[in-house]
């Protein structure tokens, strides 16, 4: 593992000690989140499928360069995850983003862990009042859970599928974060990084 990573390991729970010590004499709670977006459209990937014995199956593949994007943020102590669907990735749509998680658990002090892409850092990026921004290493994405949550989601709802405009692209997009959503124990063994459960939140 790289020293950023390993850095990023040793000075997390520290963060998260410091935050619970500021907010112990509010009541607020901590929640620690990990933010990521990611890109589902018409172009899809072939995969190995069930077929019966000395059967060549038939899979579908499509190239037509429609985008939608999905922000998500979740919580590995517990499975909690909310998403949007949003058409561009852009510090506004960011923003809304933020202001929408900040809604959902606007009793609690929220501490994001993301990037460092440019709508994150974006000086217009409105930063809810019960939200802290905390960016990971650069070119790191294996310190990221919700990349699990995508390949999830690649996996068992867009493998070998065509999608004959956008909306159906979205229409399976949401029914697969609705289904994720409401599961959170499979979220919470999806996203449950051992190091990052490990963080005490309620330490003082």
């Amino acid at each position: 593992m790289m020293r950023t990573s390993k850095t990023l390991l040793k000075k997390l729970p520290e963060i998260v000690a410091d935050e619970i010590r500021k907010q112990h004499e509010h009541g607020m709670a901590i929640r620690l989140m990990f933010q990521d977006e990611a890109c589902f459209g018409r172009i899809n990937k072939t995969r190995r499928c069930w077929a019966p014995e000395k059967i060549r199956p038939d899979t579908l593949h499509q190239v037509v360069r429609e985008y939608t994007y999905v922000y998500a943020a979740v919580s590995p102590h517990d499975g909690v995850m909310d998403s949007l669907v949003l058409p561009e990735t852009n510090s506004e749509a960011m923003s809304l983003f933020l202001r929408e998680v900040s809604g959902r658990h606007n009793d609690e002090l929220i501490l994001m862990v993301l990037d460092g892409a440019g709508w994150h850092r974006a000086k217009d990026l409105a930063v809810p009042e019960n939200m802290r921004l905390i960016f990971l290493p650069p070119y790191s994405p294996q310190l990221n859970p919700v990349e699990h949550i995508w390949d999830e989601i690649r996996e068992k709802w867009f493998t070998n599928k065509a999608f004959r405009d956008l909306d159906s692209v979205q229409e399976l997009l949401v029914k697969a974060l609705v289904t994720l959503e409401n599961d959170q124990i499979r979220v919470q063994n999806t996203a449950g990084f051992n190091w990052i459960v490990s963080i005490n939140l309620n330490a003082i």
